[in-house]
């Protein structure tokens, strides 16, 4: 089946668009479950007339940043819609796995994020290592987006170096 350069143009276009997606639902799910700890850990604060740690924001935080990896791809993906829409499965299929992966990774910080809280909380310590390892989990997302774009401007130069008669 072959698809008009408008149906092309869109579909790349759908792939940047389940890039942010599917990016934003692990960060929803990652800091949800981060939340979910804090509130816990603040509540334990609370009945022991402990000071509540306003650290464990950081955490609850944290996996937001794939939304935005998200989004820069994203962008770079919409870009590249718009040249060589005749490449949109390769556009497609870097969006969906490519958010589907930082997602994932949102999550995984999340739930990690979750033990910080509730371990920052019982002890009042460890606030570096903590973010320390949240940091080696957000490694993953920034892979995956400098490779997705990578592979992004590959697709585009194929298109150029094909339309050029190479």
């Amino acid at each position: 089946m072959t698809a008009t350069p408008e149906i092309a143009t869109a579909l790349g276009i759908a792939g940047g668009f389940a890039c942010l997606t599917f990016s934003a639902m692990g960060s929803a799910m990652g800091a949800g479950a981060a939340a979910m700890s804090s509130i816990g850990a603040w509540k334990k604060c609370y009945a022991q007339n402990k000071a509540a740690s306003f650290l464990l924001l950081a955490f609850m935080g944290a996996p937001l940043t794939q939304t935005f990896y998200g989004l820069i791809l994203m962008g770079a993906i919409n870009d590249a819609a718009a040249k060589v829409g005749a490449l949109y499965p390769a556009l497609l299929s870097v969006g969906i796995v490519g958010g589907m992966a930082m997602g994932v990774s949102a999550w995984m910080q999340g739930r990690a994020a979750a033990g910080a809280a509730d371990a920052l909380s019982e002890t009042g310590k460890g606030f570096t290592n903590y973010m320390i390892a949240l940091g080696i989990i957000e490694t993953v997302a920034l892979f995956i987006m400098v490779f997705s774009m990578m592979t992004v401007a590959k697709v585009a130069e194929v298109v150029a170096k094909v339309a050029a008669g190479g």
